[in-house]
């Protein structure tokens, strides 16, 4: 089983949210569907971002690396290739 890290940007504000999860699809389903309480109300969400780890530890340290992080020029930079569109221009 593979583990994700991923980011989805929100379509009305551009903000983004990181997350972590065993079932990618699933999780985006669940955030566009108003079953986050952070993510509820502010959606519709895009995925922009997934990177897949072997073990869940591995992908919750990533995500708190992102998280702590928190500028998006510079996880645009160094991750580009993790990125599933360019969202380098904005």
């Amino acid at each position: 089983m593979s583990y994700f890290v991923y980011i989805i940007e929100s379509e009305t504000n551009l903000k983004w949210y990181y997350g972590q999860t065993g079932n990618l699809d699933q999780r985006i389903i669940n955030h566009n569907e108003g079953k986050s309480s952070y993510t509820r109300n502010k959606g519709p969400w895009k995925l922009i971002f997934k990177r897949a780890f072997e073990t869940r530890s591995e992908a919750i340290k990533f995500e708190a690396k992102l998280k702590a992080l928190r500028n998006k020029s510079y996880i645009k930079k160094e991750f580009n290739n993790y990125f599933i569109r360019d969202v380098t221009s904005r």
